[in-house]
């Protein structure tokens, strides 16, 4: 991540120093919207001015009837894409122990586990989602841009047991620990993520190769992290009533005819976190490398954010769920660098494809909450603020289309 956005400010640097970028565009196609006159988009999104009609044929693979639309600049450009970003990073913590099953049930909380899964294993891979934007240009040097991006779905499961031999599976949390009502059972969790996103910037035309801009940023982060124990219980645990048990009693006396376990049963850990960035931002595009139809830019973006975080919690007791929650207002950074290819299909339509990362640093996640929930009574549970101490990456994959008009 450091090296790709280092490599791409370097780039952009060199290219917007009048001196580099001269020599960078010695070599380069001879591009006749240079000159003054109308003007069009390169791959940054940068606007030039063109000579004439006539030059404007010159440009290559540019037909008659695109060439004749050269007497008005394009006015708006709107995108459509499809992005796939693998998520990457949470906060550390241990979400299932394995306690030996020789243990009394009594003794479970004060003996030392042997951790199973921790929330760093719980990776969500890549989800799809999208991203809109539309951009007004002014004039030939200022433009307004609206974008909008959504990316749902991320999601990962895991089980931990039923062990053979049997052994206590153990959540801890401060004055709280849960594990299997019988031997037969497993302890599961399922993390979820989901990212929303929407700009508003101004842009302007430092160079031909170069735009700067600065806007505001809002961004939406949220993340459930839910504990259950399948399948249900068959019988009452009535066991434990006798916390002497280790779980090799438990199996034998599961096997026996018990009273039937009916009802709903909730899940024991259930938190849900949501983070609304709220910014103002910087940046800049410029276009690395252009030959004929075909070019490559860098973008980079960063930004200063108000996180207004809030964390709710259900614990289940004795499978009655009590709730408590939080909120607080932190600090937060957002880092973007990108490269994406161009293909020019006309004047008008163009095929994009790239690579982009997004990092996020202070932001609540579900895994964090996990320190700050205590329960601090048989039937009591509260939240003790919010962990805004996490980062999270974002990147992958992006293509689309984009049409000026």
């Amino acid at each position: 991540m450091k090296q790709l956005i280092a490599a791409t400010l370097l780039a952009i640097f060199a290219l917007s120093t009048p001196g580099v970028a001269g020599a960078a565009e010695f070599n380069a196609p001879v591009d006749s919207t240079l000159d003054s006159g109308n003007f069009r988009h390169d791959s940054t999104g940068v606007t030039a001015f063109s000579h004439s009609e006539d030059n404007a044929k010159k440009d290559a693979g540019l037909n008659d009837a695109d060439s004749s639309r050269s007497s008005r600049p394009p006015r708006w450009t709107v995108s459509a894409e499809t992005i796939v970003f693998d998520r990457v990073g949470t906060a550390n913590r241990t979400l299932v122990e394995r306690v030996p099953g020789d243990v009394s049930f009594a003794k479970v909380p004060t003996t030392p586990g042997t951790p199973a899964l921790n929330s760093t294993d719980l990776n969500q891979g890549f989800s799809p989602g999208f991203r809109v934007g539309v951009t007004y240009h002014v004039d030939s040097n200022y433009g307004l841009e609206l974008s909008f991006l959504r990316v749902s779905g991320w999601d990962s499961t895991r089980s931990i047991g039923p062990d053979n031999p049997p052994n206590w599976l153990v959540m801890r949390a401060p004055g709280f620990f849960q594990t299997q009502d019988f031997s037969y059972q497993s302890m599961t969790w399922d993390y979820s993520t989901e990212l929303y996103n929407a700009e508003l910037n101004v842009r302007y035309n430092l160079s031909r190769r170069i735009i700067v801009f600065a806007g505001f940023r809002w961004l939406q982060l949220n993340e459930n992290l839910q504990g259950t124990i399948p399948p249900p219980d068959r019988t009452l645990p009535i066991w434990k009533f006798d916390p002497n048990n280790n779980l090799f009693d438990v199996a034998r006396i599961e096997k026996l005819r018990g009273i039937p376990s009916t009802g709903t049963f909730p899940p024991f850990w259930n938190t849900g976190t949501t983070n609304n960035l709220y910014g103002l931002q910087i940046g800049a595009a410029g276009k690395l490398f252009e030959r004929g139809r075909f070019s490559i830019g860098g973008l980079i973006k960063v930004g200063g954010y108000w996180n207004h975080a809030s964390e709710s919690t259900g614990v289940s007791l004795e499978k009655v769920v009590y709730s408590t929650g939080a909120k607080t207002d932190h600090a937060a950074f957002v880092g973007e660098a990108g490269l994406q290819c161009k293909y020019q299909f006309t004047r008008g339509l163009a095929l994009k494809l790239g690579y982009e990362a997004l990092w996020l640093y202070g932001v609540a996640l579900a895994p964090g909450q996990i320190q700050k929930t205590y329960e601090i009574g048989p039937a009591s549970v509260t939240a003790r603020g919010v962990n805004c101490d996490s980062g999270v990456l974002l990147h992958g994959g992006t293509a689309g289309l984009e049409y000026s008009f």
